[in-house]
């Protein structure tokens, strides 16, 4: 594995949500405490919707995922962290980690409190950090000038909404503005395009952030087309999507799969299934496709 370019990086920040960024950060997790992750908070789904809707809580679901993709296997705390509930009781279908987080919460001052302590449980380096420690909602506008109010809804969506929004609008974690202005380099996905990637970029000091910062910004596209509405967009759709919300032209390139290595625009495409998991990005071959790219721009600079 060839990680000499990408190591040479200071702070590496990534921002998503759900298995995507998981994957990527697990891939990434050689760089310990210089890696960072931003987290999308506004899952409504499953286990993480029913405790939101009862305790009023953020969406510790990505998070969750986040933490036991990069937690050591097997150990009791990720056993523990995974464990999911069966039956026909209250209890049926709520993941264990989601529970612990929210007890947490709920003994710490802040969200972050919690999550640093699960990171300490399963020694864990790298840094993960919710966009928002307050509960909110991802809104979209469609074509008919109606409003789709949920995550899972704008993921059912026949066609790309026209615009997206937070409700209510909450502010941002410190911390994650921090690493952002701090970051030599920013990964953009994979995942959920619309509700995964893009809900921390609708958050200002976020965007500002990200407008700011000096670092090398590039978007991961995902393996296959989405089951949503996103399907609909090509990469330099979602280029255009994350500069209209940033308010800046940062990106530079985007990672995509292909079977056979070449260039189009900025577009670079790379064989990035895993073989043993077709759904899921190779490991190495998505470390070598950051190399690649990071030895071009410092051979440029």
């Amino acid at each position: 594995m060839h990680i000499q370019h990408i190591s040479q990086y200071q702070n590496v920040v990534a921002i998503g949500g759900g298995h995507g960024l998981g994957r990527l950060l697990s891939c990434l997790d050689f760089l310990g405490s210089r890696l960072t992750g931003i987290v999308a908070t506004t899952d409504n789904g499953g286990s993480t919707g029913r405790l939101r809707l009862e305790e009023d809580c953020i969406a510790w679901g990505d998070l969750r995922n986040c933490l036991t993709q990069l937690a050591n296997r097997p150990s009791l705390g990720s056993l523990l962290f995974d464990y999911r509930f069966e039956g026909c009781g209250e209890l049926n279908g709520h993941n264990l980690g989601n529970l612990i987080l929210l007890a947490l919460d709920k003994l710490c001052v802040r969200p972050l409190e919690a999550v640093n302590l699960i990171r300490n449980l399963l020694k864990i380096e790298t840094r993960l950090i919710p966009m928002s420690e307050q509960p909110t909602h991802l809104v979209a506008l469609n074509t008919s000038g109606h409003r789709v109010i949920g995550e899972l809804e704008v993921d059912n969506m026949p066609e790309p909404p026209l615009a997206l929004a937070l409700e209510p609008m909450v502010e941002a974690t410190d911390e994650a503005c921090q690493a952002i202005l701090s970051a030599d380099l920013i990964l953009l996905g994979p995942g959920s395009f619309l509700t995964s990637t893009l809900p921390a970029l609708l958050l200002p000091r976020v965007a500002n952030a990200i407008r700011s910062s000096n670092a090398r910004v590039i978007l991961i596209d995902n393996l296959t087309p989405e089951l949503s509405a996103a399907a609909n967009l090509n990469p330099l759709q979602k280029m255009q999507w994350c500069h209209r919300l940033i308010g800046k032209e940062v990106i530079d390139s985007v990672i995509c799969h292909s079977e056979q290595i070449y260039k189009e625009g900025r577009c670079y495409y790379f064989p990035l299934k895993s073989k043993h998991h077709p759904g899921l990005h190779d490991r190495l071959g998505l470390i070598d496709a950051l190399n690649l790219l990071l030895q071009q721009a410092r051979k440029i600079a």
